[in-house]
């Protein structure tokens, strides 16, 4: 008789239940690792999470590369990005059909963090600064890889990484200070939507620490991911994360205490020490055996793990869905490829130049003009169409890299390759005559990042195993790259190299070998000869073309990627210099931008007639730029983030609170470079007649657009709100819908877009909960967020939010602060505020002191003795209304209750808390 476990028609918690009644438990403890363990008495076999998905198969070898996650998005095309995840999904089983111990059906993707911060490392791998946009293109992946059959998934999708994880600084060790507003305005829509959804049905934890608790041990794991999915969810962690709770972020003292809080947090499947599992398994016996968890935590963990193996069909008695082997990079799949990489292409800037009319020859210029860039996540190119190639295919082109040839000189000689590879050595520089092909070397620059290609060989300059320097290697590659040097003048002209990887400088060891020191006075002092200047190659080049093409951007795996932020907007300055050159000899000049983040592009804007934006964008990268540039389609992407002019717009990369600094389109009150949602066609459109319409618990927005161009196009019409009274504030604007049209020259469409009411709610940080207020609103329409054409009044039935009553009243439900941060009250939930500087403050606005309180009680925890002043009305010169000395605690977790008298203060107040000492922390305020 078939075991109930392994019967398809039994609802899934059926099933789970079944099989979990069958095991021991150490078989449970076995499924806790990212490689669990085998069952062999009830032919269970072994199970891997975590196979890389984010823009197509990754780390398998070659497979389809579509564009970069951030590319995806810029489409705004949810059906597309469907498809696009879809087509990974097959490929996926096609890997693991072929290695199912290497390639799980446990997908790591799609990346739903909120991109607040374009200097993030990890900008790239996200969806948009808006968090309704992120859920809207998290849904489309993840169920393009969830499959379409409603019971039996292809792959199971996970959410990363939850939560307000935008730095790559610090990341392990850095507390994300989290209001409740920004938590359940912005951070948490853009998680929500595809559990609710059911299509995304695992999520892993991130790295850092949210209000002073590491996130691996959030309550809102249970309280609200799993609250919002439909059936079972499975959390995994991040690799090595759990280990970091005891080293280095010193939360528990040791492994199984660590291991046991996160177990009973939510985390369910451990990501340690790769497919070394013992040490973990060992951990969590050890918990289980003090008594840190029990069995009914080991039942809840397994239970997340097998419901998600159940769904994805593993335990069915038919096979799994068989993909053909030649769907990998197949016809179909290169051409949904193409049509990706098209249509996230945006067009920022166009003076007329573009579409191209024919030109007879083009000159294609820059570092990225005939190369495509894999980053951590993409897979392995099949091939790569670049710009050079893509535009070789319509027209004559000309090239140039445009990067400099130099020689680095120390007083004993040049910096000298071999042609094999074999470890450099500084060579005496000949009497007369040119340097030797040896001593030469391309100099690629990448913003604060210098990769060197020696000409003898066409390889890039590395570390090896021994400290030696070598030119072996294809390019900047690997975890830790180790082909990047940062240049280091000095006042006299000349200067040193530090290797970025290690810290360490070139210097001359033993036999003139060039190796590794970490003593900068001990650094080979090197003085550069440029022997070719890109730049005025570059000039000299686009002066013979009609139009000149430069391609410029960055290195996915250089300056900006996982664990490496910017510090700037800056595009590099070697490919700044060679794009003022080429416009300067040929004002037909053309800039494509491809990147993972937004650039600065100031003296661009100004200067250059047309300027195109994509990510990279994956093997048909230059018949997709072709397409467009040539005006075969017209430019449909359009920017999911902000562009700023510098890194002087942006608030500090720490501060998550977008709300208090005007951060983000929803809030930036400055004229960005370019806007959220902005992107040109080669046709120009016009909106009339808005109308707004109420019914139920929806509104419904119509508008009329009409191409009124002489060229086919597309547009993408954006519907934003704005609340024009409020007790708190607001978005100057918010993302609540858009529409695609496609209009011939001279057509017109009626344009709808619906959204919820709801979704004009805000959080009530005076009662938590979400409210929609009763406030006059605006409709607007338009092409971006700052290109607005057309509004309407908006009237929905809404609810006042009045004044606090003279309660509890929890610190960290404030209304405004000063010099504070969020902290955890506990070290496994509730949360606190603890003061940064002497003089802080937080704030309760609109308090009802009726009846007046005789006393308070507070709840407060500091290192050293500490006062909390009480005034009413203004937090420096307001009357004060009470004094509490707190005791000086045994640790940050240990907070105290003090009860103090109030003086008579009646009526409706602002309240404020004045922290007279840094260091100090509250929990709460009862004025009951």
């Amino acid at each position: 008789m078939t075991e109930p476990f392994r019967d398809p028609t039994l609802p899934p918690h059926e099933r789970v239940r079944d099989l979990l009644a069958r095991l021991t438990t150490e078989e449970k403890i076995g499924l806790l690792h990212q490689y669990q363990r085998p069952i062999p008495r009830l032919g269970i076999a072994s199970f891997r999470t975590g196979t890389e998905a984010l823009h197509g198969l990754a780390w398998h070898g070659p497979a389809t590369v579509f564009p970069q996650a951030i590319g995806l998005a810029s489409t705004w095309d949810p059906d597309l990005v469907q498809q696009v995840g879809a087509a990974t999904a097959a490929e996926v089983l096609v890997f693991h059909t072929k290695n199912p111990a290497t390639v799980g059906r446990n997908v790591w993707a799609p990346v739903v963090n909120p991109l607040r911060d374009p200097r993030w490392g990890r900008n790239e791998e996200g969806y948009s600064e808006d968090p309704w946009l992120t859920g809207v293109m998290a849904v489309s992946y993840a169920r393009g890889l969830a499959g379409p059959h409603p019971h039996r998934m292809d792959t199971a999708p996970t959410l990363k990484h939850f939560l307000a994880y935008n730095n790559e600084t610090d990341r392990c060790t850095s507390s994300s200070h989290l209001p409740p507003r920004v938590l359940h305005e912005y951070e948490l829509p853009a998680f929500l939507p595809a559990l609710r959804e059911g299509v995304a049905v695992a999520v892993m934890p991130s790295y850092n620490l949210v209000n002073g608790r590491p996130a691996h041990l959030s309550p809102l794991i249970n309280d609200v991911l799993r609250a919002a999915a439909p059936d079972e969810l499975m959390v995994v962690s991040d690799a090595m994360a759990p280990g970091n709770l005891v080293d280095p972020q010193h939360y528990y003292d040791d492994h199984a205490t660590a291991y046991a809080h996160a177990l009973r947090a939510g985390i369910d499947s451990f990501t340690q020490d790769d497919d070394r599992a013992e040490a973990t398994l060992a951990h969590l016996r050890d918990a289980l055996d003090r008594g840190l968890i029990t069995e009914e935590d080991l039942d809840r963990a397994a239970t997340h793990i097998l419901s998600v193996r159940v769904r994805l069909g593993e335990f069915d008695p038919e096979p799994l869905r068989r993909v053909d082997p030649d769907t990998v990079n197949s016809p179909a799949h290169q051409a949904l490829a193409r049509t990706a990489a098209r249509r996230s292409i945006v067009l920022l800037k166009n003076d007329g130049i573009l579409p191209l009319r024919d030109p007879r020859r083009i000159a294609v210029i820059g570092q990225l003009a005939d190369t495509l860039m894999e980053d951590w996540y993409s897979g392995t190119l099949p091939y790569a169409i670049t710009a050079r190639a893509g535009l070789a295919e319509r027209t004559e082109t000309v090239f140039c890299e445009g990067v400099d040839r130099i020689a680095l000189r120390t007083n004993e000689g040049y910096l000298t390759a071999s042609a094999d590879g074999t470890p450099m050595t500084i060579t005496p520089a000949p009497g007369f005559g040119p340097v030797a092909e040896s001593a030469a070397f391309d100099l690629f620059d990448w913003g604060g990042a210098w990769a060197l290609r020696a000409v003898v060989n066409g390889r890039y300059v590395s570390e090896d195993e021994n400290g030696h320097l070598t030119n072996d290697q294809p390019g900047p590659n690997g975890w830790e790259v180790r082909q990047t040097f940062r240049w280091q003048p000095d006042p006299n002209g000349t200067g040193v190299l530090q290797h970025i990887a290690t810290g360490r400088y070139v210097a001359v060891g033993d036999n003139n070998t060039v190796t590794l020191t970490p003593d900068a006075d001990s650094a080979a002092v090197f003085a550069i000869d440029t022997l070719r200047s890109g730049a005025t190659e570059a000039a000299a080049i686009a002066a013979t073309a009609e139009v000149a093409i430069v391609v410029a951007g960055d290195h996915p795996l250089v300056n900006g990627r996982e664990t490496e932020d910017r510090t700037d907007l800056d595009l590099p300055a070697a490919q700044e210099k060679v794009l003022r050159a080429v416009r300067a000899a040929n004002p037909a000049t053309v800039l494509v931008l491809t990147s993972g983040y937004p650039f600065g592009i100031v003296w661009a804007d100004e200067h250059i007639p047309a300027i195109l934006w994509s990510a990279h964008g994956g093997q048909e990268y230059g018949r997709a730029l072709a397409d467009v540039l040539f005006g075969d389609a017209d430019p449909t992407g359009r920017l999911t983030q902000t562009w700023y002019r510098s890194a002087a717009e942006l608030p500090d990369l720490f501060d998550y609170d977008i709300i208090a600094n005007d951060a983000t389109y929803l809030y930036y009150l400055g004229s960005p470079l370019y806007p959220f949602g902005h992107g040109l066609s080669y046709t120009t459109f016009d909106y009339t007649d808005p109308e707004v319409h109420v019914t139920d618990d929806h509104v419904t927005v119509h508008v009329t657009v009409t191409n009124t161009g002489d060229r086919f196009g597309e547009e993408v019409v954006q519907c934003y709100t704005h609340q024009r009274v409020s007790r708190v504030k607001q978005p100057l604007r918010k993302l609540q819908g858009f529409a695609r049209v496609a209009l011939h020259p001279g057509e017109t469409r009626r344009v709808r877009i619906d959204f919820p009411i709801h979704a004009l709610a805000i959080w009530d940080v005076t009662r938590s909960r979400f409210v929609v207020e009763d406030a006059p609103r605006t409709v607007h329409l338009g092409r971006s967020a700052k290109d607005l054409r057309v509004c309407a009044p908006l009237n929905v039935p809404g609810e006042p939010i009045g004044p606090r009553p003279a309660t509890r009243l929890h610190a960290a439900d404030n209304d405004e602060y000063h010099g504070v941060v969020l902290c955890a009250a506990a070290k496994d939930r509730g949360d606190a505020v603890r003061a940064t500087e002497p003089g802080a403050w937080i704030a309760f606005l609109d308090v009802d002191f009726t009846p007046a309180p005789k006393e308070a009680v507070i709840c407060a925890n500091t290192d050293q003795p500490g006062t909390l002043t009480l005034r009413i009305d203004n937090p420096i010169s307001g009357p004060t209304v009470a004094t509490a000395d707190i005791p000086a605690a045994t640790d940050h977790f240990d907070f105290t209750e003090v009860r103090i008298p109030v003086d008579s203060v009646t009526r409706r107040h602002d309240l404020y808390i004045v922290f007279e000492a840094a260091g100090t922390a509250l929990s709460w305020i009862d004025l009951s």
